[in-house]
């Protein structure tokens, strides 16, 4: 069967530039890879061609905007997710004004597609009381506790990803001062973050427990599972369900029912912002590309600090009557107003 020259160049961009040019990770070509396969039960479905005669010609501005409202109304996908799926597609006319210019005024109107805004979501975190109710719940003399209390202890004085958290092998700990951990995040860049003093005692606990202190053990996982293989996102999102369930029962309000590693994130960071440090070493300490991704958890600490300083300004300011009910004069300037 003849290949389409859509074919070919969904193959080359998949295979050769996201790995070769872009240095793409395995998860970000998985997930621009699942943008194509909905894109193609769009064009099937929808528009009924099937994959094997999809052309670069059909590739138009009206089927991408219409296949992203699809995305939304038949897959159910949340706003995120629709922009996740829009980038991908837009990396990939980058690449095609490149590699087949022919269709380039149609490339600019579909690169003109505005991503659509999703509502600003509340950042949900544990407290202080809630992480200690959390990490009380670890008995670190049982079968893999002292691995368990580590991965939270982690998580919560670092803020990493889940996907870093996983990644780490022995040689990214520094246990020497000042003490460090390299952390390999998203886009392949790699960066340094501080670890705790007090968290070093229980670290090296772990290490000689796992016997990780052997010059050859350097290269091995960090945490591995019951398998003594390289843990899973789902895993790390099991321990701390298990743990999470456990204190829910002895402080139900400290925890929340959707306890997450990117809620610890949030957790680290609201604490870093509540302690006052500055936005920009928040940044660096998180991996985010831009300070305004940072930026949401300072929103999110002054609207807390806001609704503290409202709840707290109803006991001390005396209720005040609206001068318009009592000022007839005002009230006539007001009918009056649109009239001069």
């Amino acid at each position: 069967m003849k290949q389409t020259d859509f074919a070919i160049c969904l193959n080359r961009f998949l295979a050769d530039y996201l790995v070769n040019k872009r240095g793409s990770t395995p998860q970000t070509i998985d997930s621009y890879r699942y943008a194509f396969i909905f894109l193609l039960d769009y064009y099937d479905e929808v528009l009924h061609i099937s994959a094997d005669r999809i052309t670069l010609s059909v590739l138009t501005y009206e089927h991408l905007l219409n296949f992203y409202d699809w995305l939304q109304t038949e897959r159910k996908n949340s706003v995120s997710t629709r922009n996740q799926r829009q980038a991908a597609l837009n990396s990939f006319i980058h690449f095609l004004m490149y590699e087949r210019p022919d269709y380039l005024n149609e490339y600019q109107r579909i690169l003109g597609i505005p991503v659509k805004k999703a509502p600003q979501k509340e950042i949900s975190y544990l407290k202080t009381d809630g992480v200690s109710a959390l990490i009380s719940c670890v008995d670190t003399h049982k079968t893999n506790g002292l691995r368990d209390y580590v991965i939270l202890m982690i998580l919560y004085t670092t803020g990493i990803r889940v996907s870093e958290l996983i990644n780490i092998r022995v040689r990214d700990l520094s246990l020497h001062e000042p003490y460090t951990l390299l952390v390999h995040g998203k886009g392949r860049k790699s960066r340094y973050v501080p670890l705790l003093k007090d968290s070093i005692p229980i670290i090296q606990d772990y290490l000689k427990y796992m016997k990780y202190t052997k010059p050859e053990k350097m290269d091995e996982w960090l945490f591995v599972n019951h398998m003594n293989s390289q843990f899973t996102r789902q895993g790390i999102n099991y321990i701390l369900s298990k743990y999470g369930d456990i204190a829910r029962e002895n402080a139900p309000d400290l925890i929340p029912a959707d306890l997450s590693p990117h809620k610890m994130r949030h957790t680290a960071a609201m604490e870093l912002v509540d302690s006052g440090v500055d936005l920009i070493y928040i940044r660096d300490l998180l991996g985010h590309v831009s300070i305004k991704t940072t930026e949401i958890y300072a929103k999110a600490d002054a609207k807390l600090k806001r609704a503290a300083i409202e709840a707290a300004s109803k006991e001390i300011v005396p209720p005040e009557e609206a001068q318009w009910d009592s000022n007839d004069d005002l009230k006539f300037w007001l009918k009056t107003f649109s009239k001069r």
